[in-house]
C-alpha cells in the first residue's frame, strides 16, 4: 500500500478501495485535479491540485459537495462508472469554472469495481471561446439574413411593366447569391433588362451583383446601345482593381415598347436566352467575352429582333444548364429547350421541377429563372 500522509483511511476504507492499486504519487503529480470516489459516494483521496482549489477538508466528504450542490446530481457518472463499468464523460461548472470530468471505475485484485476515479480538466478557456464563437456565428447570422431579404426587395417587381410582363424563380446556393436580374425604365419608349451570374457565390459574390446593378442604372442615363453597355460596364469594372478570378457574365437587352424590337448583346452569358411562343422557339445566340480584369479593352456585338403580341423570353443562369445527375450528365441547354418544347405554359415551375429532378434536389450554384412575356 502507498501511504496518503495527508488522509486518514480506515480499515472499511479499504474494503471499498484497492489503495495498492492506484498509484497515489502519480495521481498526486497531476496538474488536473483527481479524486477517488467509493461505493458510497464519499470522496476517498483527492490530489494536491484539487485540495489546492477547493480546500484541505473535501477528502471524507460526499461527492457532490464539491460541485457546491446539496445532492447527487441528476446523471451521476461515478455511480454509472461503478454500475456499468464504463469510462463515462461529462462538463460541469463548478465555482464559475467549465470542467470536462471523465469517471474511469476502479477494480480491486479480483477484478471487482470497489469505487471510480475522476478525473477535472478545466475548460474554461476552450468553452468561453466557443460561446464567443457561437454568438459572433449568430450575429452573422443575423446579418447575413438581413442581406438576404436586402438582396430580394431589391429584384424586380412581379408583374407588367409597359407592355411587358415578368415572373422569376430565384434561389441562392447558400444564404446569398451571386445570380441577379433586373427590369427598369431608360426612357420613355425604351426598357433595359439584363441577367448576370457572378463567379462563386456567397458575401462576395453577391455584393458584386450590387455593383452590377448600380452600375447598370447608371450606364443607363447615358448610353442607350447594348453592346455599348456593356463596354461601359466593363470600364468601370476595371477600375475596381480586382484579381482576374474575379469575374461575370451578363446578357444585356434593350426593349423598344414602340418598335417592338429588342436589341441585345452578350458578355459571356452561354446560357442563351430562349425566345419562344406556340409556333417557334429561337435561343438569341450571340458571343462575347465575360466582364474580367484579364482584357483591357473589350468591343461586343449586337442583334436584334422583333416582338410580337404572345412572344416570351426565357432567361436563365448556369446553376440551371450545369446541375449533374448521377451518372453526371449536365441539364444543359438541352434540357431547357425541351422543357420549353413540351410545357410552354407554366414554363417557370416546369424548369425547375425538372431541374430538381435532374439532380435529385441536390443545389451546388445559385440558381434564377426570369420569363418576359409581350402582352400588349
Amino acid at each position: 500500500m502507498i501511504e496518503d500522509k495527508k488522509a486518514v483511511h480506515t480499515e472499511d476504507d479499504i474494503n471499498y478501495i484497492p489503495y495498492g492499486i492506484l498509484n497515489y504519487r502519480v495521481l498526486e503529480g497531476m496538474a488536473d485535479w483527481v479524486r477517488v470516489i467509493d461505493k458510497k459516494g464519499k470522496v476517498m483521496f483527492a490530489n494536491s491540485a484539487m485540495k489546492e482549489a477547493l480546500g484541505e477538508d473535501i477528502v471524507g466528504t460526499d461527492c457532490y459537495d464539491v460541485h457546491c450542490k446539496n445532492q447527487k446530481c441528476v446523471f451521476c457518472i461515478t455511480n454509472r462508472s461503478i454500475e456499468t463499468g464504463e469510462t463515462v464523460q461529462k462538463e460541469e461548472i463548478i465555482k464559475g469554472q467549465y470542467y470536462s470530468v471523465k469517471s474511469s471505475p476502479v477494480k480491486d485484485q479480483y477484478g471487482v469495481i470497489s469505487g471510480a476515479v475522476e478525473v477535472f480538466r478545466n475548460v474554461t478557456r476552450e468553452r468561453k471561446l466557443e460561446l464567443e464563437l457561437i454568438e459572433r456565428n449568430k450575429k452573422i447570422s443575423r446579418d447575413l439574413h438581413f442581406a438576404r431579404r436586402i438582396q430580394e426587395r431589391v429584384l424586380p417587381k412581379r408583374g407588367i411593366v409597359e407592355n411587358l410582363k415578368i415572373d422569376y424563380v430565384y434561389q441562392a446556393s447558400e444564404m446569398l447569391s451571386g445570380d441577379m436580374f433586373d427590369l427598369f425604365y431608360i426612357d420613355e419608349a425604351n426598357i433595359g433588362i439584363y441577367i448576370c451570374d457572378v463567379a462563386g457565390h456567397g458575401i462576395a459574390a453577391s455584393m458584386m451583383t450590387m455593383f452590377i446593378k448600380q452600375a447598370m442604372r447608371s450606364i443607363k442615363d447615358e448610353v442607350l446601345s447594348p453592346a455599348l453597355a456593356l463596354e461601359e460596364l466593363h470600364n468601370r469594372f476595371s477600375t475596381l482593381g480586382l484579381e482576374a478570378d474575379k469575374y461575370f457574365t451578363i446578357f444585356y437587352g434593350v426593349y423598344n415598347k414602340v418598335t417592338h424590337r429588342l436589341t441585345y448583346s452578350n458578355a459571356g452569358h452561354n446560357c442563351y436566352p430562349i425566345k419562344f411562343n406556340f409556333q417557334e422557339i429561337e435561343p438569341l445566340k450571340i458571343k462575347g467575352y465575360p466582364i474580367t480584369m484579364l482584357f483591357e479593352k473589350v468591343e461586343y456585338k449586337e442583334k436584334e429582333i422583333k416582338l410580337e403580341l404572345g412572344d416570351k423570353i426565357l432567361f436563365y443562369t448556369d446553376g440551371i444548364t450545369e446541375a449533374r445527375d448521377h451518372n453526371d450528365k449536365q441539364f444543359g441547354i438541352e434540357g431547357v429547350l425541351e422543357t420549353v418544347q413540351k410545357n410552354p405554359d407554366n414554363i417557370l415551375k416546369e424548369v425547375e421541377d425538372k431541374f430538381i429532378i435532374h439532380s435529385w434536389g441536390e443545389q451546388d450554384d445559385d440558381y434564377a429563372l426570369v420569363l418576359v412575356e409581350v402582352v400588349d
